[in-house]
């Protein structure tokens, strides 16, 4: 138990702001079982992020509601995957040779591809949350892409090979047993199942006029069966490119899947309703 627990922390210290006061030795070993957990870090942030919707929801017009949300969602993550998903543009956009690439990650510099690519992602999710932002139903089952997000970076960590052998932050991952990715995926559903839940109940229970079970359904099926299309095509496209993952790429992959699946439930509810 005690194991399990400092796998957890490890998890929230790695991928979030959240407070866990814990004294850990970051060894290879630790990291790798901190996998299992990243799902449970995902649905903590979103739980936050709800919060903050609704709170800034009722004070505020739907864009600057949807900023504010959107300062918070970048401040839990400590902007750790925006890092990633800039140093990728920047490397992969350049069209240069598999090593000039792998350099270019290694700069702490960002260019311009990067700087773009960054702005426009972060566009895309404020405009995808000014249509969710004044429904807490629908704020609330934004929390999925968030959780399948981050089982897709414990499925790239365990089944792609790292691009820099013995080097950098996907080397310390590189041997992560089968077995955890599995727990994963068990994580990720279990918590989704729960989530699916609540959000049923509440339109259940209150009558929501904007919203029937039918799109929460379809949004539970479908966002997660896009994530996993979409992050297979790029992390294929980029381990092709690279020879392997780097931890830049799954921050990348973190971002992409984020707004993909904002974007897909987002369709879903609009065609829905």
């Amino acid at each position: 138990m005690k194991d399990e627990v400092k796998a957890a922390a490890a998890a929230f210290q790695f991928l979030s702001r959240i407070p866990v006061r814990m004294n850990l030795d970051f060894t290879p070993e630790l990291m790798q079982k901190s996998t299992v957990y990243y799902p449970f870090v995902g649905v903590c942030i979103g739980l936050i992020l709800w919060v903050a919707a609704v709170v800034s929801g009722f004070l505020l017009p739907a864009l600057p509601a949807s900023i504010v949300t959107l300062v918070v969602w970048v401040w839990l993550t400590g902007g750790l995957h925006l890092d990633g998903w800039m140093d990728s543009a920047d490397a992969l956009l350049s069209y240069r040779s598999r090593e000039r690439m792998l350099e270019i990650m290694k700069d702490s510099r960002v260019g311009a591809m990067g700087v773009i690519a960054c702005v426009l992602l972060l566009m895309l999710k404020a405009s995808l949350l000014v249509s969710l932002i004044h429904q807490p139903v629908m704020m609330g089952l934004a929390i999925m892409p968030l959780i399948w997000s981050r089982f897709f970076m414990v499925y790239a960590i365990s089944r792609y090979p790292s691009a820099r052998a013995g080097e950098g932050l996907a080397a310390m991952f590189g041997t992560t047993p089968a077995r955890y990715y599995k727990q994963s995926l068990g994580c990720a559903i279990a918590i989704s199942i729960v989530l699916l839940g609540i959000l049923s109940l509440i339109v259940y229970s209150s009558n929501v006029v904007y919203v029937t079970q039918a799109p929460v359904l379809i949004a539970f099926i479908a966002v997660p069966i896009v994530m996993w299309v979409i992050g297979r095509l790029a992390a294929d496209r980029m381990s092709a490119r690279l020879e392997g993952l780097t931890g830049d790429t799954y921050g990348a992959l973190n971002e992409g899947l984020e707004t993909a699946g904002l974007l897909m439930l987002t369709i879903v509810l609009h065609i829905a309703g």
